[in-house]
């Protein structure tokens, strides 16, 4: 096995593994990956991604590749063809990366956060010394889902989602991951200007689907304009839509405005016709995971999200 830097291939060698890549995406977790392997594609072409290929006789058998934040390296994709032997590529892969990443000055902390096909991640990372975190992959079927109707809390409205509210919803995704499993697992949760970065990866960029402002909703008060709730929801695939997003700020939760946000995303997409929903859980969430349960979602595939510190 030859691993080769990925900034000496052209795309166009990695073809069958991005194939088999959106295949797994489309089959297992109905989601159209096409849109993020374009973005891959571009930086490869451009030698702007770091990152590595594993090559078999002759032939890419799988690849891995990684980005740069400031003190932070995020591992953003990793996949291994089922027609190779998925373990020692996975490791090797692993491996070679995180070696690139801590040579790295400055970096203090390396996240990653990888969908599983066909192998368990699991082990290569705990073998790096990396902090796991079970978290699901969970999937509703929109004309199954257990909406109660609810009218919304005393004295809060639901709006539609503005871009003008990008600096107070960041503050407000601080505010509500404040001692949060998931801000130890994302950073950008733990400051404002970091929020703000994953809020505009959100809605600007398609890595995790296009962003569909008509499922996406906040919550203020009568009589105040900042949020203190609010949900997120892109496209994912033709009728198939993923909440990026659900928070809610401490003082608020526990209320039921989480079920009311979720309820009201998934009544806008029955209305354009969506099929499915899908959506994200760290499982020690369990206030979370019995919500989505009790809506109808239910877990199709669990992953680990990892975390590195120096």
């Amino acid at each position: 096995m030859q691993i080769v830097d990925l900034r000496q291939l052209h795309s166009r060698s990695l073809e069958g593994l991005f194939r088999e890549e959106a295949e797994r995406w489309r089959d297992e977790l109905q989601w159209d990956y096409r849109p993020s392997i374009d973005l891959v594609r571009k930086f490869i072409d451009s030698r702007a991604l770091g990152g590595y290929a594993a090559v078999e006789d002759g032939r890419p058998a799988g690849y891995g590749f990684y980005v740069l934040e400031d003190h932070k390296g995020l591992i953003g994709g990793l996949f291994v063809s089922a027609q190779h032997s998925q373990g020692p590529i996975t490791q090797r892969l692993l491996t070679e990366m995180l070696g690139a990443l801590r040579a790295t000055p400055r970096l203090d902390r390396i996240e990653a956060q990888l969908m599983p096909f066909g192998t368990e991640l699991d082990p290569a990372f705990l073998s790096q010394h990396f902090r796991l975190h079970s978290r699901q992959f969970m999937l509703l079927s929109i004309d199954k889902a257990k909406l109660t109707n609810k009218p919304s809390s005393m004295g809060l409205r639901i709006e539609p989602w503005t871009d003008r509210a990008f600096e107070s919803a960041a503050r407000l995704i601080q505010l509500a991951y404040a001692n949060h499993v998931d801000g130890q697992i994302n950073d950008q949760y733990c400051s404002e200007a970091g929020s703000l970065r994953f809020l505009r990866n959100i809605v600007l960029l398609p890595g995790c689907g296009q962003f569909l402002p008509e499922a996406s909703f906040l919550v203020r008060p009568a009589t105040g304009d900042r949020p203190v709730a609010m949900i997120l929801t892109s496209t994912v695939a033709d009728s198939v839509g993923h909440t990026t997003q659900v928070c809610v700020m401490p003082g608020y939760q526990g209320s039921g405005i989480g079920r009311q946000l979720m309820e009201h995303s998934i009544q806008a997409l029955r209305r354009r016709n969506y099929k499915s929903l899908s959506l994200t859980v760290t499982t020690i969430n369990k206030r979370a995971v019995e919500l989505y349960e009790h809506l109808g979602f239910r877990m199709v595939k669990t992953f680990a999200a990892g975390v590195w510190q120096a």
